[in-house]
């Protein structure tokens, strides 16, 4: 009965921050914490370290919008290094938690905070140990014995009783070191300190491209900042030809970040678990797209913005998506980012919301995790409509980001075009690659960029990808399917050619990225069943459960999921 339990944590980023925190505030001495790192930092994971920002990357959350931690960001700063500080040119005096910052330097206090709860764990008699320069290779469910095996290094190999994979982002090269000037992402961001006396393609308008576009701005360029307070963009000499051209299915930039008044996305008036799963019981098993956007979205409004509500009320998810996206694209790109920016300085400056689209980043968080219950033809319709719209309305894009973009713009060497659902990319051998898309007066084009860089996001990776070959080659896991809750639609879409399969019952499914999972992040076998050893948080590999994860937020909902159920097992 005293045998202490040995738990395993891959990955010692944000989500392992977070999952140790939950066994450090539930006092979970019972079990013997293994945390593997590939890297030889804790806490900053690869958005807040040098694998996937440089000094120039900034966060798009301020301080008051992180989910609890030890100390606030505020108090951190009053006690951090004064060089590091310098080097950010930031002080105790001049930072508040309204203010965002540089992403380099919000990993150090992530680090700082991993720290002191190990602090925490060491008093109360938690033991926990740390593995750097640890890269995970294999793991291996042994499902007689009750144990888990995993491999480091593709040679060492560690025993136990539970397994947490939480490895972060993953950025697949397909053709980045084969092909001269082709960059399947931007990270490292190091790798973008190019000379590009040219155009550059660069594939997106999310923060990751604007992550590019901030080092390749600096690599031929500078900003500097006029006395009314306006960013100009000045090229340097041995790049008189720069110049980026981003390309986007709508032709559309991110959203501006503005004031939140709920800051961590959880508004008291979303449904509840029990609401969600009652609805659930009474729609043959499924979650409906409508009843959600209905309950999480549209009734809020009723007393919120009443003139809001009865514009809403009648719509469906297309509809709104429609008008939203229809009103965004009809105006010129960098004049509705001008206009952004300045409702959102607005924002900020008299701390009041752009209460829609906080909704909309609420919305997304509420079914981020219930998603797995939508039918295939709902998951559908959410892919076609709603997320591109989410996609862009809470990107957050920290004002300085917008005001750089703005100032490139205004200096000749930004443009954004839309390329609609058809664009391809072909790598050329030679170097770079030819871009082809129909542009907005249904034209064909091609054309080649000497420099092209893929700034599309984390893709959401497929059950193929996964990279631990024992999982797939022992079933231990199975692929994330949706049932299709019209047979006939599942059978035309099996018919044109979509990824459909059918069960012993004859149901169509529609399979998505990445494998199945149950609610509280357990893998799933092939019959069904949930795995006690193993859970999955790493995000690249359950988009199709999780199709909208939101950063911090995400590591704190999925780490409380996680471990409640853990805290049952122990």
């Amino acid at each position: 009965m005293n045998t202490k339990k040995h738990l395993g944590i891959l990955g010692g980023g944000p989500s392992a921050l977070f999952l140790f925190k939950q066994l450090v505030d539930g006092k979970c001495t019972k079990a013997v914490v293994t945390i593997f790192e590939r890297g030889r930092q804790l806490g900053s994971g690869m958005p807040y370290s040098t694998a996937g920002a440089n000094d120039e990357h900034i966060t798009n959350v301020s301080g008051n919008e992180i989910p609890p931690l030890v100390t606030t960001v505020a108090e951190w700063i009053k006690t951090a290094p004064k060089q590091l500080l310098d080097h950010f040119e930031i002080t105790p005096e001049s930072y508040n938690d309204y203010k965002v910052l540089p992403r380099l330097l919000f990993g150090q206090y992530l680090s700082a905070q991993f720290a002191l709860l190990q602090q925490q764990a060491a008093g109360i008699g938690l033991e926990a140990l740390v593995r750097f320069n640890s890269e995970v290779t294999d793991i291996i469910d042994e499902p007689d014995n009750g144990k888990i095996t995993v491999e480091v290094n593709g040679d060492e190999h560690y025993q136990f009783d539970t397994v947490v994979t939480s490895t972060g982002h993953n950025w697949p090269d397909e053709h980045e070191g084969k092909i001269p000037r082709y960059f399947d992402s931007p990270y490292p961001p190091a790798k973008l300190r190019i000379k590009a006396n040219h155009a550059v393609a660069v594939k997106g308008t999310s923060l990751t491209a604007v992550d590019a576009l901030r080092t390749l701005a600096r690599s031929n360029g500078d900003f500097t900042i006029e006395k009314d307070g306006k960013r100009i963009f000045h090229l340097a000499e041995d790049s008189p030809d720069f110049k980026v051209v981003l390309h986007s299915r709508h032709g559309l930039l991110p959203a501006v970040r503005f004031h939140l008044e709920d800051t961590h996305l959880k508004n008291k008036k979303l449904l509840t678990k029990e609401q969600i799963a009652a609805h659930i019981k009474e729609n043959n098993g499924f979650l409906s797209l409508d009843y959600i956007f209905e309950k999480d979205f549209k009734d809020i409004f009723r007393d919120k913005d009443p003139e809001l509500y009865a514009r809403l009320k009648n719509m469906r998810v297309e509809d709104f998506v429609d008008e939203v996206m229809g009103t965004r694209e009809e105006r010129n790109a960098f004049r509705l980012l001008a206009a952004e920016y300045e409702e959102a300085e607005r924002s900020i400056k008299t701390r009041t919301s752009v209460y829609w689209k906080e909704l909309l980043g609420a919305l997304s968080f509420a079914m981020n995790y219930p998603a797995k219950y939508f039918s295939a033809e709902d998951m559908e319709r959410l892919q076609k409509s709603l997320l591109p719209l989410i996609s862009v309305v809470i990107a957050y894009m920290p004002q300085s980001s917008c005001e750089e973009m703005m100032a490139m713009h205004q200096a000749g060497v930004l443009d954004v075009v839309a390329v609609g659902e058809d664009s391809e990319v072909e790598p050329l051998k030679n170097g770079g690659a030819v871009y082809r898309y129909t542009d907005e007066e249904g034209k064909k084009q091609e054309k080649h960029f000497e420099t092209f860089v893929d700034a599309s996001g984390q893709p959401h990776l497929s059950y193929n990808n996964l990279p631990y070959k024992s999982l797939t080659e022992n079933k231990t896991v199975s692929p994330a399917l949706l049932q299709y809750r019209d047979a006939e639609k599942g059978k035309a879409a099996k018919v044109e050619g979509k990824d459909v399969v059918t069960d012993e019952q004859g149901n169509y499914h529609l399979k998505v990225p990445g494998i199945a999972i149950d609610d509280n992040f357990r893998v799933i076998n092939e019959q069904g069943d949930a795995n006690p050893r193993l859970y999955m948080m790493a995000v690249p590999y359950i988009g199709g459960y999780n199709p909208d994860y939101s950063g911090l937020d995400f590591c704190e909902e999925a780490s409380k999921r996680i471990m409640q159920t853990l805290f049952e097992e122990v």
